[in-house]
């Protein structure tokens, strides 16, 4: 297999806002506002990324603005008196007396590079419940930002581009043409394989390498065994033609 998945660094959007630590809690959400964002890297002297500084960074600070020194044990007992409870009080106890990103900020920030797979990406943003990551270099310097609406791009590709990989890729590699005879179609990035093969236990296999694609939303199969050839003076043998699609396949 030669296909090489769709990276972050061909949907990435280049021209980041970013703030450095020093930033005042008033230029953070002007810069927020002024950029329709609602995260923001922070930089370091050089340019790496030693932070992101987000909407819910920034909350607790109206969250307290009018309570009184017996606010955060009321919500404590509001919230329960776990130990889980009473760290995330504290957390945004002290962000709410910050005034710059070097305070606000959540250090270390998760980050992507020019390399991470769309598909990576994507894991560590849904396990950290994220909208977006600051993409860096080698040096960790910030080179871009990719965000849930930058990896929902992939799923505009062409869909004969998508065929043409398919092919490439899945059908000549499972299914040789000296064996099988199979048609690829793909509409609105759901695959259609159709034809006859002569293994067909190798359709849960074609069906998790062609949803692998990326761009691919589903895939569909109309696949039988090809008919016999009769012995001379005898029929077709009845039952061999069967279709088939998969079920539950990851």
């Amino acid at each position: 297999m030669h296909g090489t998945p769709h990276i972050v660094g061909d949907v990435m959007t280049r021209d980041v806002a970013a703030v450095d630590r020093k930033a005042s809690f008033k230029e953070i959400v002007r810069t927020m506002q002024a950029r329709k964002v609602t995260a923001l890297p922070v930089l370091g002297g050089k340019g790496q990324v030693v932070g992101i500084v987000s909407e819910g960074d920034l909350l607790p600070k109206e969250e307290f603005r009018d309570g009184g020194p017996d606010l955060p044990q009321e919500r404590v007992r509001q919230t329960g008196d776990s130990p889980l409870a009473r760290l995330r009080q504290l957390a945004d106890l002290t962000k709410a007396g910050s005034v710059d990103a070097g305070e606000l900020m959540t250090s270390p920030a998760l980050t992507a590079t020019l390399s991470t797979t769309l598909a990576q990406a994507a894991r560590t943003m849904a396990r950290a419940r994220v909208r977006s990551l600051p993409v860096v270099d080698a040096a960790g310097a910030l080179v871009g930002i990719v965000s849930r609406a930058d990896l929902l791009k992939v799923f505009l590709r062409d869909d004969e581009d998508m065929a043409e990989e398919v092919r490439r890729e899945v059908v000549s590699y499972l299914f040789p043409t000296s064996t099988s005879r199979v048609w690829t179609e793909v509409r609105d990035g759901v695959v259609r394989l159709s034809g006859h093969i002569r293994d067909t236990s190798l359709v849960p296999v074609a069906a998790r390498l062609a949803r692998a694609v990326e761009g691919v939303v589903d895939v569909e199969f109309d696949l039988s065994e090809p008919e016999p050839e009769p012995e001379p003076g005898c029929g077709p043998e009845p039952g061999r033609g069967h279709r088939s699609r998969p079920t539950g396949l990851s």
